[in-house]
């Protein structure tokens, strides 16, 4: 059994491409219905803002391995300059059942959370490419950072403008990026989103607040799920996508309040499984708005701590225990 922590995370490093590649390969397995993940609970006690997560899952084809996540998101952490989320990933074999890997950091479910993203905007790039585009980032702690470094991989020259905004001021001489020229640091929401043709929401906001009309053709890449209020249905009601509408109709999402407030149905949006489809074009208005919910899926936490398992193993990186 290998164990690993964050150090030998960072020590493997981050291949933004292979890891945007592995969840391709897992949303195959999902399309294909080779693999399986329960719904996942939610454990809340005293504080019940506070929540730890289970997340077990089995992917097949060429992952092969079982395994579960268990996150804990506190959100007053931040106030104790202490990280919101912990996170624990077990990896089992899907032949004996045995243990074959435990990874002690929440950066694994960090890279999952972007490489998603990342799948996303890979996507659309294809059917519309992605050039001389306004990147806005509300929310600046780590996943928004890894949002950054993300995007400004893949798409680097491709930006012309990348609004940051984070209600704690952002430091802009704390970023060394070599698009650094490019960033402008936002003085409200309003600003970073307005212009944005890719808007990325990375906050751990309590209260909605985005109630404005977003640009033209942009893509909302709702990751924090709590930040948009009701009236962004008009704007994007024929280009929502979920990776999962079960997992995403709960716990005060901005899916559940548009199911609740506006009537969506399942019926209504677009599933991940469809990004992949030869006729993805035939399916997005690409003239309005698209929103992209993503709950966060077990399967991609599995097979993202595959890949790093294996990387592992073949780098020697890590404690090998009994």
């Amino acid at each position: 059994m290998i164990y690993l922590n964050e150090k030998d995370i960072k020590k493997l490093g981050i291949n933004w491409n292979k890891s945007i590649e592995v969840i391709m390969k897992t949303v195959e397995c999902l399309k294909e219905n080779d693999c399986c993940q329960p719904i996942k609970p939610y454990l809340r006690f005293k504080d019940l803002q506070n929540r730890i997560i289970a997340m077990p899952a089995f992917i097949g084809k060429e992952f092969d391995i079982a395994g579960v996540k268990w996150i804990a998101s506190f959100p007053k952490n931040i106030e104790k300059n202490i990280p919101r989320a912990h996170s624990v990933t077990i990896l089992n074999s899907s032949i004996t059942g045995e243990v074959i890997a435990i990874i002690n950091t929440s950066l694994l479910s960090i890279i999952r959370t972007a490489s998603v993203s990342g799948f996303v905007l890979k996507q659309f790039d294809k059917i519309r490419p992605l050039v001389n585009f306004n990147l806005g980032i509300i929310g600046w702690g780590p996943i928004g950072q890894h949002h950054f470094d993300m995007v400004t991989t893949l798409f680097g020259d491709n930006i012309s403008k990348i609004y940051l905004y984070d209600v704690r001021k952002i430091d802009k001489n704390s970023i060394n990026h070599r698009l650094k020229h490019k960033i402008i640091i936002a003085e409200n929401w309003e600003e970073a989103y307005s212009d944005a043709d890719i808007l990325i929401t990375c906050t751990t906001s309590k209260t909605r607040y985005i109630d404005k009309k977003p640009k033209k053709g942009s893509i909302l890449l709702n990751v924090s799920l709590r930040d948009f209020k009701a009236d962004i249905y008009e704007h994007t009601k024929k280009n929502i996508i979920v990776d999962d509408w079960t997992e995403v109709c709960r716990e005060n999402t901005d899916i559940e309040m548009l199911h609740n407030e506006k009537g969506l149905q399942k019926k209504d949006t677009i599933s991940i499984i469809d990004l992949i489809s030869n006729d993805l074009s035939k399916k997005i208005c690409l003239n309005e708005a698209i929103m992209f919910n993503p709950m966060g899926m077990a399967i991609f936490d599995i097979a993202i701590g595959a890949q790093y398992y294996d990387k592992a193993k073949k780098e020697k990186v890590g404690q090998f225990l009994e």
